[in-house]
């Protein structure tokens, strides 16, 4: 069974709690069916790591503002390129053929954008994990746990979704060629239009919030 930290990092994860959004710790314990003490300690280490911050006596969901978006892409790409190099250089064929197994099953799911987003990111753990290196995987779980602080996906973006798997599907391709120079640049391409996308979204947003 998982532990309070784990349960509200992955509500956090998938939605039910969305940045801005109050935390209560009686009415987590009674959700998660655990004691207050352990949901206590559990916020308190989601504050620690920014997942959270204070609203007066609260704790809420932290909302990243556009300088934390740029550094949290900027930092993911470095990584993200690294672990596609790597993944190029150490990835077993089994690796290779789950990694293109999950493009052509996220084929099927094409207009999903929620179900795409949890597919995508088992897709990028998957590409991490094979990089073999333990450090730079535990990294990249940093970078995307904060990722769960946007609160939309950018494959509900107008077409996002086919060109993002077209861009996961050159990253397999220049692994399964061991390829590690375009497999580096075919990763850090789809990072910069994921990010792209995300600033077009935040300012058409922030258009609409001052009509």
């Amino acid at each position: 069974m998982k532990d309070a930290y784990s349960l509200i990092l992955s509500a956090i994860d998938s939605g039910s709690y969305r940045p801005g959004d109050r935390l209560v710790e009686s009415e987590l314990a009674e959700r998660f069916g655990v004691s207050r003490t352990p949901v206590r300690e559990a916020l308190q280490r989601l504050e620690t790591q920014s997942m959270l911050k204070r609203d007066g006596r609260s704790l809420i969901v932290a909302t990243l503002d556009h300088n934390q978006l740029a550094e949290l892409y900027t930092v993911r790409a470095e990584l993200e390129a690294l672990a596609a190099r790597l993944a190029a250089r150490h990835a077993t064929p089994e690796e290779i053929r789950v990694l293109a197994d999950m493009v052509e099953d996220d084929r099927r799911i094409l207009g999903d954008p929620q179900l795409l987003a949890r597919t995508n990111r088992r897709f990028h753990h998957q590409l991490h994990l094979a990089s073999h290196n333990r450090y730079l995987v535990q990294q990249l779980d940093l970078v995307h746990r904060s990722m769960a602080l946007m609160a939309r996906t950018t494959l509900a973006a107008k077409g996002r979704d086919a060109i993002s798997l077209e861009e996961h599907q050159a990253i397999v391709d220049a692994i399964s060629r061991r390829d590690e120079a375009a497999a580096e640049q075919a990763l850090r391409h789809h990072i910069s239009m994921a990010f792209e996308t995300r600033l077009k979204e935040e300012a058409h947003l922030g258009g609409e919030d001052q009509i």
